[in-house]
């Protein structure tokens, strides 16, 4: 059984103006996404900042959300890193704060081999008993996990049960479906591709744009889902001068400045990442209305 089904949202981490969690306004936005349908909460993922957050930043982060949520979604904690064994003591914390299910990102810049993404993948997996997501995005990492690679994960290590795909490749997402008999949990990794890939046998998206459009993420997922493919892709044709916007300049810089124009106050991005440019916000925030988000 998939750890959820629907649009899980890839939550921002809300800063303070001296760029420390604001743990208020972290719990401010889970309950808006819970009351508006998000199907469960990523936390901690590239969408959170967290490979600028010191390893006690990060785990303080997934156990306030596990509480903050209480059971009422799943909790899926990012625990992914570049050195196998931080990795295992992120996941194995994660685990006994009652995460749901664990996103592994792959190990980004060491370039690993697809024998060590199997290796890597395996021991961290044999460390836990919580389910897994993989997660491929090759354009932030330098290395995609090769469908053949993910398909033999998915057979071999029990609590590995899904991946969230952010390649952008139709076809690899198909042979990856091919694989493994369309069995394993398939997330889209992209808000602009979530109905082709749910078309493959997907059961949902790890979404930026539910940060800001929680329910029409929700209902586009679940309308596919549910057998509605007009309603579903009526919403995803709509949405995409938006998602367009989101990611003109790197995720998730636009996301937060998005949200600071709904009034959501959630604060600056830690360095390296800066301040959307004027004229992208512009075209952002242009987006959102056209869409029907009212700005502050």
């Amino acid at each position: 059984m998939a750890i959820f089904k629907g649009a899980g949202v890839a939550i921002v981490t809300p800063m303070t103006e001296t760029k420390e969690i604001n743990y208020e306004k972290l719990g401010e936005l889970i309950e808006e996404q819970i009351a508006g349908g998000t199907d469960a909460i990523i936390i901690c993922g590239t969408t959170g900042e967290s490979s600028t957050l010191t390893h006690e930043e990060h785990l303080e982060a997934i156990r306030y959300t596990i509480e903050k949520v209480n059971h009422r979604i799943p909790v899926v904690a990012g625990t992914g890193s570049n050195c196998t064994e931080t990795a295992i003591y992120l996941s194995q914390e994660a685990e006994k704060y009652g995460a749901d299910g664990l996103l592994l990102v792959s190990p980004y810049y060491n370039k690993a081999t697809q024998k060590g993404l199997i290796a890597h993948y395996t021991s961290i997996a044999n460390s836990v008993s919580i389910p897994i997501i993989l997660y491929n995005i090759q354009s932030r990492t330098g290395v995609n996990i090769a469908p053949e690679t993910i398909a033999y994960l998915y057979k071999n290590v029990e609590n590995i049960v899904g991946v969230k795909e952010a390649s952008g490749n139709i076809s690899q997402v198909a042979k990856i479906m091919q694989l493994t008999d369309g069995k394993i949990d398939l997330y889209s990794g992209n808000d602009d591709q979530v109905i082709p890939l749910l078309a493959l046998g997907g059961c949902g998206v790890i979404s930026v744009l539910s940060n800001i459009a929680p329910r029409q993420t929700h209902d586009m997922a679940m309308k596919f889902l549910e057998g509605d493919v007009a309603g579903a892709r009526e919403i995803q044709l709509k949405a995409i001068p938006l998602i367009e916007a989101l990611f003109c300049e790197v995720n998730p810089i636009p996301v937060k400045a998005a949200l600071n124009l709904m009034g959501k106050e959630v604060g600056p991005l830690r360095p390296p990442l800066t301040e959307m440019e004027p004229a992208n916000q512009q075209r952002l925030a242009a987006a959102m209305k056209e869409f029907g988000i009212e700005l502050a």
